[in-house]
């Protein structure tokens, strides 16, 4: 087997589906890259126990074809050294001794046996289809990924929900006290379906899907999806389970709610929160008539914080807690210039909501507040 492929066009196909591998993982086979060379096309495939990563790279003077497995960091760690060139591959098909040969020098180790790699799942008859443009699926990941959950008890929390219906897509993430919610218009399915994409997948497709323009095609069926850009095909597990009802822990009846800058409220948290409690982060909203006063103690070190934002406030006068860390999170979360933030009471969820849409686009988030000590 022997093929000439581009040196930058290689290292950058190897970096970009070389983030699935472990960096400890159970089986050495799993430290590699598969390669399979299909006439002038070189398959190129990096897993996990529960991810699968392919991209094809256009090779040149090609003869032969078969497949074998290469450790990641042979392929990689020399490759990121090397100026942009062309390299031959010599691959001995019966010992599996391959030879790199470029500009100036040459190196060589040996490969594994390809069979040894794990076989994607198939999908099932009962299989369903979504398409939407990419930029459509990084927006709903980049709005939502940031509040999925690290909860081995919960393993449903650690995902991002897709609600599909033969109207529109709903992405929603929660670890239990934040959520974020998402409603496109211009994704829909053939009719009520759902899934939950894990959240190491979720962070593969925020890098990958940047660089990609054109439609995904998402196929799943009950546990696996088989997710396709134009240059990229991810296999991946769903987290079984039952995702919680969302929409019951929005509350509805809201009637105060205030609109404020969104970046000078996150710089009033910032500092605030400097002065809160290392262990809770709690920060205090005394919301009134015409101002907000933000302020964070920590009785242990004798510190306190306080600053004052005006504003055009409707409602009770009301003071409210949150944890700073959580709430600055979701507002840096927000692309947009103004949130409108709505309460009902201080032991009930705060609603923080964009007051500009992306269009066809309905973002809601929520936070849960914490007991102040009054």
């Amino acid at each position: 087997m022997k093929f000439v492929v581009s040196s930058a066009t290689l290292l950058n196909h190897l970096q970009a589906i070389s983030r699935v591998i472990n960096s400890k993982s159970t089986l050495p086979i799993l430290d590699c890259f598969l390669l399979e060379l299909q006439g002038d096309e070189l398959l190129i495939t990096a897993a996990d126990s529960e991810t699968r990563l392919e991209t094809k790279v256009v090779v040149s003077d090609s003869t032969g074809k078969g497949s074998l497995a290469i450790n990641a960091k042979n392929l990689l760690d020399p490759l990121r050294e090397l100026p942009d060139q062309p390299l031959t591959f010599e691959v001995n098909d019966e010992t599996l001794e391959v030879y790199i040969f470029y500009h100036n020098g040459k190196y060589n180790f040996v490969g594994l046996k390809s069979d040894e790699y794990p076989v994607p799942h198939e999908l099932n008859d009962t299989a369903m289809a979504l398409t939407m443009d990419s930029s459509i699926l990084l927006n709903g990941i980049n709005k939502t990924v940031f509040a999925t959950a690290d909860d081995e008890l919960r393993p449903v929390m650690n995902g991002i929900y897709f609600d599909i219906t033969a109207d529109d897509l709903t992405f929603v993430a929660s670890d239990g006290h934040k959520l974020v919610r998402v409603i496109t218009k211009d994704a829909k399915g053939d009719g009520r379906s759902s899934f939950i994409l894990p959240k190491k997948p979720a962070n593969l497709l925020k890098t990958l899907l940047p660089k990609e323009n054109g439609e995904v095609v998402i196929n799943f069926d009950e546990n696996n999806a088989y997710i396709t850009t134009p240059n990229f095909k991810m296999i991946c597990r769903f987290v079984e389970g039952r995702y919680p009802n969302y929409n019951s822990v929005i509350p509805t009846n809201n009637p105060n709610f205030v609109i404020l800058d969104r970046l000078s409220l996150v710089n009033t948290l910032k500092r605030v929160a400097v002065f809160s409690n290392p262990a809770s982060s709690l920060v205090k909203l005394q919301l009134s008539e015409d101002r907000i006063i933000v302020s964070a103690q920590d009785i242990d070190y004798l510190t306190a914080a306080e600053e004052v934002i005006a504003c055009n406030y409707q409602g009770t006068v009301m003071s409210i807690g949150f944890k700073a860390i959580f709430l600055v999170d979701i507002l840096n979360n927000i692309p947009s210039t103004e949130v409108k933030i709505e309460l009902s009471d201080p032991s009930r969820a705060g609603i923080i909501i964009p007051t500009e849409n992306a269009d066809n686009e309905d973002m809601l988030t929520l936070l849960m507040p914490m007991m102040l000590n009054e």
